[in-house]
């Protein structure tokens, strides 16, 4: 499992001309699920997505500017967006091979699990549609992405 995570100022998901899920400052996280994936390493990846420290510490002087707050300390969105494509293999040539992921209609139980048990961990949380045309918006802030795995 991956995850690549960007600290943003805003996002949203459109699907058919609807927004579907929309977050003020937080975490845009595209999730990307291979074959050998459990619930258990869904959760995994949601506390860690959780407990991340990728914002600034701006209360206490000696930490100014440090990376020391995860997005529950600053109360900022979480932004969910399945993205198979991460799975992808690109070390030959130059058709990426989507073969490193999980089956659409597993992945799709999965990611559902995996959005539910976010739910339970934290309140603030908003998703894509999974399967979808989507168009993702997103103000980076930083920019800050970093690439988590499983």
């Amino acid at each position: 499992m991956k995850a690549l995570i960007q600290r943003v100022k805003q996002a949203s998901v459109v699907v058919d001309q609807q927004c579907v899920g929309r977050i003020e400052q937080g975490i845009l996280a595209y999730i990307g699920l291979g074959p050998d994936d459990s619930l258990q390493s869904a959760k995994r990846m949601i506390d860690k997505i959780l407990t991340y420290r990728i914002f600034e510490n701006d209360d206490d002087p000696a930490k100014f500017g440090k990376l020391d707050k995860n997005v529950q300390q600053v109360a900022g969105g979480l932004l969910l967006v399945s993205q198979f494509t991460l799975m992808a293999k690109t070390d030959k040539g130059r058709r990426p091979d989507f073969g490193g992921a999980m089956a659409p209609a597993a992945a799709q139980a999965l990611f559902e699990q995996l959005v539910d048990y976010a739910k339970t961990k934290y309140p603030n949380v908003a998703t894509g549609q999974f399967g979808a045309d989507m168009q993702v918006s997103s103000v980076n802030d930083g920019p800050l992405n970093f690439l988590l795995e499983i």
